[in-house]
């Protein structure tokens, strides 16, 4: 599950960087650290709260990583990805699951004919239109996120933790 992929994994990872003495790192999380939060946009500095494997997960290998980078001196940027949508522009790469249940794909697929309706589950949310909201980034966007980060790492840059996301959520309806 996710202990194994995230927390067991970035582990090894982290002992194979120190071993190998890399000197940044760049570890993609997830804003589910947070939790259910009350506020948005979402500040870094919020309480971490995270209400599942995933995100506890994910948080576990956020505190690794801080900790081995204390101890052996690297320097880490943690991005705390919200819902990442959307492919390569050029169509060379994006999500090619033929079973996927991302929103995105699944209401592109229902707007082509490729799929017979797009399911919305639950409309009692405190939403204009009842349905959920998410944060959604484009993929291209998150690439560039990385880029930045890295370029701040090796321009001496001091660690730190960063959300990505655009502040603004879109329902489901909405999408």
């Amino acid at each position: 599950g996710y202990y194994l992929a995230n927390t067991v994994k970035t582990r090894a990872l982290i002992e194979a960087a120190t071993r190998a003495g890399v000197r940044h790192v760049i570890f993609s999380s997830t804003a589910a650290v947070y939790g259910e939060p009350e506020v948005v946009p979402v500040p870094e500095d919020l309480p971490l709260n995270p209400i599942n494997p995933y995100g506890r997960s994910k948080l576990m290998s956020e505190w690794m990583i801080a900790d081995a980078a204390a101890a052996h001196g690297f320097s880490y940027v943690v991005l705390r990805y919200f819902n990442v949508a959307g492919a390569d522009p050029a169509g060379r790469s994006g999500q090619s699951t033929p079973d996927a249940t991302h929103l995105i794909k699944v209401a592109t697929q229902a707007a082509l004919g490729r799929r017979a309706r797009l399911d919305v589950y639950g409309t009692d949310y405190p939403t204009p239109d009842g349905s959920c909201l998410r944060d959604y980034i484009q993929v291209s966007d998150l690439a560039e996120a990385h880029r930045v980060a890295l370029d701040h790492l090796r321009g001496g840059g001091e660690s730190l933790t960063l959300n990505c996301g655009y502040g603004r959520g879109y329902s489901v309806l909405e999408v």
